[in-house]
């Protein structure tokens, strides 16, 4: 799989200049960070797959779209369990794809819906054992391809000073392949958990969640005994922040990306000697128009604007130096300097531009 690009930032935060590295994985097939975890997941089962009754997964809709474009590829069934928090988009696609959708819409009594699809897969697989559960809640294939690709793929697209490395948290599977990763190779990097308020993953009570992608009911298998240090963003930082971005910037992220780019801005302004952060990005804008980049949805679930770019001046945004075997030739041109209060007032005009003008980075 090709590198996913990366674009850094140049900011003023408070009068001091810091470095914010995107690394946007939707440039991976089928849109998202997923792509890379449902390939390493159906490399695992597919000596077990009956094609007769295929594969079955619960997803908030990332890793269901690209399971099922490589159900189709392969010919066999594929059942996405969802929930009503699922894209619009992601579910049609799926459908698409001939895959079959079940929407569980019963409240699992911990803010989400995970445990309910959960209940709805054992109960599918008692009553067809041939089924296949690739199960990326616990498998080990999960965390194994962020351990040998994802994370070194950053390593070589950014700078080898102290960087603090941001993560979202959801299954947990992520992270702990970032983790395994810092354990053997020792980058010089701080890595940080961002989960959402109300989530279980990593510990605490859970309670009521709006955001799909980020968070769970449950802790993460992967992390048993949680992860320091771990953040815990509101909902309203994270829309806030997707907002400011695509206005000042004109890249377009998803929910969970929001929350690591306010994470980045808490801890620019919480520590001053901090001056560089990385944020993998899992999906992009185009999984949200009908949710964090839609006003009537933000207004109904009650999230009330935040001013995350408070203090911050984008001085330029542009491609970052890297090593010979990642895809690029270099820096590019800075793409300008955008005002951050001015692109929060533009966020709310339309659906975000993939990058600034246009342009795409690695191009």
């Amino acid at each position: 799989m090709p590198p996913t690009p990366v674009v850094a930032l140049q900011l003023s935060v408070d009068g001091r200049p810091v470095t914010l590295w995107l690394k946007l994985e939707s440039h991976n097939p089928h849109g998202s960070v997923k792509g890379r975890t449902a390939l390493a997941l159906w490399k695992d089962v597919a000596g077990r797959v009956d094609a007769r009754f295929g594969i079955i997964e619960s997803t908030s809709g990332n890793l269901g779209l690209a399971l099922a474009a490589l159900a189709a590829a392969h010919r066999i069934p594929f059942t996405a369990v969802v929930d009503p928090r699922s894209s619009t988009s992601l579910v049609d696609a799926v459908r698409a794809l001939d895959g079959r959708v079940v929407t569980v819409d019963e409240p699992d009594g911990a803010g989400g819906y995970l445990l309910s699809r959960l209940a709805h897969i054992e109960r599918r697989l008692a009553a067809q054992p041939r089924l296949v559960w690739p199960d990326q809640y616990a498998n080990p294939a999960s965390p194994a391809v962020h351990t040998r690709e994802t994370a070194p793929e950053l390593r070589a697209q950014i700078h080898e000073g102290p960087v603090s490395v941001l993560i979202a948290v959801s299954t947990g599977g992520t992270l702990a392949g970032f983790r395994d990763y810092v354990l053997a190779a020792r980058p010089h990097w701080e890595l940080v958990a961002v989960d959402v308020v109300g989530s279980a993953a990593l510990g605490g009570a859970s309670g009521r969640r709006v955001l799909s992608g980020i968070g769970a009911s449950r802790p993460s298998a992967f992390l048993p005994g949680g992860h320091r240090p771990t953040v815990r963003i509101a909902p309203q930082e994270a829309v806030s922040a997707c907002l400011w971005l695509a206005g000042a910037t004109g890249i377009g992220v998803g929910g969970s990306s929001g929350a690591l780019i306010a994470t980045a801005l808490r801890l620019f302004r919480g520590t001053p000697r901090r001056t560089a952060v990385a944020c993998l990005c899992p999906d992009g804008a185009d999984r949200y128009l009908d949710t964090v980049y839609s006003a009537p949805w933000r207004n109904r679930q009650g999230l009330v604007p935040v001013d995350v770019g408070r203090g911050v001046e984008i001085l330029a945004v542009h491609d970052p130096p890297h090593h010979p075997g990642a895809r690029g030739t270099g820096p590019s041109a800075d793409r300008g300097t955008r005002s951050a209060d001015r692109g929060t007032r533009s966020a709310d005009r339309g659906a975000p531009a993939p990058y600034a003008h246009g342009k795409e980075p690695f191009r």
